[in-house]
């Protein structure tokens, strides 16, 4: 029976050690905007994440509500007439890393597939991004640009040349097994 025990422990102790799923311990999302009247741009740092590392597999969520504005205006506009933060509180992407090898340190170019939800809107999405694996814990960064057409965020005509029809948006996340 000690016997059994001990086993069953050291399995454990074994498949917790080689797990390869990790959860966020650091995340920055920001977007900016750059309209012919005024440059928007705003931080995000309450993402939630898991990433499988053997699979590819990961999630993300993003609370709207949560980016933070250089104005308390911009942020009041951006959740109450165009991401409608009440009605629509998260983003949220879904999908696999593609072409990122587990048992290599270092920088390696890579690119997610999945679908991104936002705005009550999912659409497929690819992205080029970078993983760095040191340390056995993951690093992502990724840079893309996202229509805001393509999840019918409407931009008022009178405001049309304050808001960017193309938004480009920074993602940086830090993982921990």
């Amino acid at each position: 029976m000690k016997a059994f025990i001990c086993f069953s422990i050291l399995l454990y102790s074994a498949q917790c050690l080689f797990s390869q799923k990790f959860t966020l311990e650091k995340s920055t999302v920001s977007f900016y905007s750059d309209a012919p009247m005024e440059a928007i741009k705003a931080e995000n740092l309450k993402s939630a994440s898991l990433f499988n590392m053997t699979t590819g597999d990961i999630v993300f969520s993003i609370p709207i509500a949560d980016f933070e504005f250089e104005k308390d205006l911009m942020k009041k506009h951006f959740n109450e007439k165009y991401l409608e933060s009440e009605k629509y509180p998260k983003a949220t992407f879904q999908g696999k890393i593609i072409g990122f090898k587990t048992d290599v340190n270092g920088e390696q170019e890579t690119s997610a597939k999945g679908k991104l939800t936002m705005h009550g809107v999912t659409k497929e999405i690819e992205v080029q991004g970078i993983i760095d694996l040191t340390n056995n814990k993951p690093h992502i960064k990724a840079n893309f640009k996202i229509h805001i057409a393509d999840y019918n965020i409407k931009i008022p005509q009178l405001l049309w040349k304050n808001i960017a029809e193309e938004v480009e948006v920074k993602v940086e996340f830090n993982y921990k097994p």
